[in-house]
């Protein structure tokens, strides 16, 4: 296009070459036939001499060349939140943590078993009689059982209660008889006294891991959503960055051709000629880098998204953003609620206390119990073996002291003791810093709003000041540096604005993740947990 500019610039000179020798072609002439024909190049290009009116141009460079698919924000953030790896890791994870609580859940109910261990003996050994003297017996016999048994942890003491029925048969081959013993109930109690109870820690510990586990899994589906909006404004920058490259090479390359005419007729000098030429060898050479920078914006975006196709993608800003203040008590208090770090702020002490229980019942005097009671008989058939049960008693109790250990024990329990106050120390500090990151996130997305405000209404400005900036220039009113200067002011605009829409989604999405709260629709977060 920019050629078909300069012949006609070029035949309008040769036409009125000799009548110029007559007499001078008025200044006045060459100056408006310089602005029309600049204004039709430029505009045909698609640079508005005007900003659209109230607002931003949404696409206003033609490419020339197919972009593929659009998605907007939302688009990308759902896809983002249903297939990225990020999102899976994350539902992964709850699941794990899930069928954890589920376990814990179980181990709190009666536990029903079924046991039987044939054993069948056929071999020569060695026995001891009762005046010490040894004799070789030849074994040959068959021992069945089987075994029914009812078992239940018992969180308060620690201790575990079974309730158990069991029978057992004995063939004595070759014509040795059968035997049967029946134990229709026994009772069996295990503790361990002044010991460490792990079901009673489990307890406090376990349904808060579970809950920390529920918020972790919302938390991290926001922060899902907040990586796929940095993706989603890099390739907006990249795809920015790309169009006022080509723009500044279409304008770059018809204010080049215009120049070698002025310069024709004496009315530049060539040093700004040649200023003008090197514009249009760097915007080229803008386009390229930019559009490397684009394609590499976009495989990021494609790779986050998990899609394994190659067509092409693009992104569609909105130019509006949802206007509403953030109350800073109200998110400090759902961010308290609703966040995974005050959970595992208990959870991380809880787990150090336990430590330090661990650590005191394993030093010192130690003790434990087992009864036994039930009823049992033997016979040599079934009948006589489920006459007269007898009952059985059995308890045993077990009892260690360390004498020496060098301070061992000791040290054990002194070290549980520094870690709990090394973790209250912790936990006392990212308190701290959270409550931090609330105020300043709240702060600035409150004031984001009107940054984006202020960013268009510069972009405007900026629009306006290079379009007066290009018409002075043509009316040979100001230098080439004044003109660049707008363009690079132009650009910059353009670029600032959506660094403004990326921060604001940033930091509406980092809010989200801290509160579990939709501000904008005054609604809990919440995902569906299958």
């Amino acid at each position: 296009m920019h050629n078909q500019f300069f012949f006609v610039y070029t035949f309008v000179e040769q036409k009125n070459e000799k009548r110029m020798k007559k007499r001078p072609f008025p200044s006045s002439i060459r100056t408006a036939l310089l602005v029309l024909v600049s204004a039709f190049g430029l505009t045909t290009y698609g640079l508005p001499l005007t900003p659209p009116e109230g607002g931003v141009i949404k696409k206003s460079f033609p490419l020339g060349e197919d972009l593929g698919e659009a998605f907007s924000l939302s688009d990308v953030v759902r896809l983002a939140q249903e297939q990225s790896p990020s999102a899976q890791a994350a539902r992964h994870s709850f699941q794990s943590s899930y069928w954890t609580w589920r376990n814990y859940r179980a181990s709190l109910l009666p536990s029903l078993s079924v046991s039987t261990s044939p054993y069948l003996n056929r071999n020569t050994d060695y026995v001891s009689l009762g005046d010490g003297s040894e004799v070789y017996v030849r074994h040959n016999n068959l021992k069945t059982d089987l075994t029914l048994d009812l078992s239940q942890n018992v969180w308060l003491t620690g201790g575990t209660l079974s309730v158990k029925s069991a029978a057992r048969r004995l063939d004595l081959l070759g014509g040795g008889g059968t035997t049967y013993n029946l134990q229709p109930l026994t009772v069996v109690y295990s503790h361990s006294l002044l010991g460490y109870n792990s079901v009673r820690w489990d307890r406090r510990i376990e349904p808060l891991r579970y809950r920390e586990a529920r918020k972790q899994y919302a938390e991290s589906m926001e922060l899902v959503a907040s990586q796929a909006c940095s993706y989603f404004f890099n390739l907006a920058q990249a795809q920015t960055n790309l169009e006022i490259a080509i723009s500044n090479r279409a304008a770059a390359d018809t204010l080049y051709s215009i120049a070698r005419g002025r310069y024709n007729i004496g009315t530049i000098t060539e040093n700004e000629l040649l200023q003008l030429e090197l514009n249009k060898l760097s915007e080229e050479a803008n386009v390229l880098s930019a559009q490397a920078s684009r394609d590499e914006a976009e495989d990021l975006l494609r790779t986050y998204l998990n899609r394994k196709d190659t067509e092409p993608l693009s992104v569609v800003t909105d130019t509006v953003v949802p206007s509403f203040t953030v109350p800073l008590e109200e998110a400090m208090t759902l961010a308290r609620q609703n966040s995974p770090e005050p959970d595992s702020w208990e959870r991380q002490r809880l787990q150090s206390e336990e430590n330090l229980a661990y650590a005191r019942a394993n030093t010192g005097l130690k003790a434990s119990v087992y009864m036994q009671l039930g009823l049992a008989q033997t016979g040599d058939d079934l009948r006589a073996a489920t006459r007269n049960f007898m009952d059985e008693q059995y308890v045993s109790v077990g009892v260690s002291l360390p004498i020496l250990d060098w301070g061992r024990g000791r040290g054990q329990v002194q070290q549980a003791r520094s870690n709990l106050d090394l973790t209250n120390t912790r936990i006392e500090q990212s308190a701290m810093s959270f409550e931090q990151n609330v105020v300043k996130v709240v702060k600035q997305f409150n004031l984001q709003n009107r940054r984006v405000t202020i960013a268009h209404k510069t972009l405007q400005t900026a629009v306006q000041r290079y379009d007066v900036a290009r018409r002075l220039y043509m009316l040979g009113k100001s230098t080439i540096l004044d003109l660049n200067s707008a363009i690079s002011e132009k650009d910059s605009a353009y670029r600032g604005y959506v660094g403004a829409l990326s921060t604001y989604w940033s930091l509406f999405y980092a809010l989200r993740s801290l509160t579990a709260y939709d501000f904008q629709w005054n609604l809990p977060i919440e995902y569906e947990y299958d």
